[in-house]
């Protein structure tokens, strides 16, 4: 790790914490030297100490053997490799194991956001005390270019919705480019291996009440046409979509089980009310007594409309099963809410009393001379 700078003709001291840029990368064989050395002209003029943790997720293009030839010509550069692919969610969790500095700045290595962005979300994180700090495109200030229009739409109306779902005031709940206090992301007993990381980061910090701070960004589409046509050939709107849904239901899931159900008891009520209408007024027709007038009644009625019984009954049985299952989700959400709160706090109070142990980290790539990159 790169020892800290003091800003020339300053005589401000130094910061006194440390940053891991994180870079997980996968199939970016192509441009993944270019956009590290970006990223490492940057921080060479930071004030404060920083390293670039590189994860290869199992590519399949050589990308492992750039980020190590970048490694080998560059100071305070590490790479990590997976031995195939797993997702974002695992790349992410390997650097928080294997990083050692007090914030985490995970970014995107195509450079969708200028490496100011590191910069200022450091800035923020320190300055307000927040757990994460994340680069919002979505929020005020921020902005959106060159994105194709079916991803940025999707991207839109997910997070407009996961926030709705959140009751948060988070507006980008996908987005990776964020500032991390490490010791509580590593406390955090995370469980995504894909791109739902992000997701359940958002929902397990609230959890724990864990301050969530956003900066406006900049999103800028980079890739160039080649390659945007295989990111959009790459891009499955129904595989996004189905996680989105999915992260939706971590934050809500009485909601996916009570609005369908409630659908459903409408549209019994409206089918069984009315059978029950023409029952009433087959019963004027009808003699003999009066369980006989019923049933005749209600013949006379299934005779005219049976679709409505059968309707009406199945889709009764299927409401009152979704509502049942709705508050069974409630309080099992509200049963691992109160378990996660209490099983965070006894282990960092377990960690407070035997002292912070170190974090398990993947083997590193080792440079010729034996020093780990």
């Amino acid at each position: 790790m790169t020892e800290q700078r003091t800003p020339t003709g300053t005589d401000t001291e130094t910061p006194t914490y440390s940053v891991s840029v994180v870079v997980p990368a996968y199939n970016e064989a192509a441009h993944l030297y270019g956009n590290l050395e970006t990223i490492w002209n940057h921080l060479s003029e930071a004030p404060y100490s920083w390293e670039i943790i590189v994860v290869d997720d199992g590519s399949q293009d050589g990308t492992g053997a750039e980020a190590r030839r970048f490694a080998h010509n560059h100071a305070s550069v590490r790479v990590l490799e997976h031995a195939s692919n797993f997702g974002l969610g695992q790349s992410l969790q390997t650097a928080f194991r294997a990083s050692q500095a007090s914030i985490i700045v995970p970014f995107d290595a195509d450079l969708s956001y200028a490496p100011e962005h590191i910069d200022r979300l450091v800035a923020t994180i320190t300055t307000t005390g927040a757990k994460v700090v994340g680069a919002s495109p979505y929020m005020d200030g921020g902005s959106v270019s060159g994105v194709p229009r079916m991803r940025e739409w999707l991207s839109r109306a997910a997070n407009r919705l996961l926030r709705i779902l959140s009751i948060s005031h988070v507006t980008t709940v996908t987005g990776m480019v964020r500032a991390y206090d490490r010791i509580f992301i590593s406390n955090l007993s995370l469980k995504s291996v894909d791109n739902q990381i992000n997701a359940e980061i958002i929902y397990k910090t609230d959890l724990l009440r864990g301050k969530i701070v956003e900066i406006p960004a900049d999103l800028v589409w980079t890739r160039d046409e080649e390659d945007t046509k295989r990111r959009r050939s790459n891009f499955s709107v129904i595989k996004t979509s189905l996680d989105f849904m999915f992260s939706g239901f971590i934050f809500r899931p009485f909601l996916f089980y009570v609005l369908p159900g409630t659908v459903l008891l409408a549209l019994a009520l409206y089918a069984l009310g009315w059978a029950g209408y023409h029952v009433i007024v087959a019963l004027g027709d009808q003699s003999g007594s009066l369980d006989a007038r019923i049933s005749g009644a209600a013949a006379d009625a299934f005779t005219l409309s049976p679709h409505s019984f059968v309707i009406g009954g199945i889709a009764l049985i299927f409401a009152f099963q979704l509502i049942s299952l709705g508050l069974l989700s409630a309080q099992n959400k509200r049963y691992f809410e109160d378990l996660y709160f209490q099983g965070s706090w006894l282990s960092r109070r377990f960690s407070a009393e035997m002292g912070q142990p170190l974090p398990d980290s993947v083997r590193p790539t080792t440079k010729p001379d034996g020093d780990p990159s």
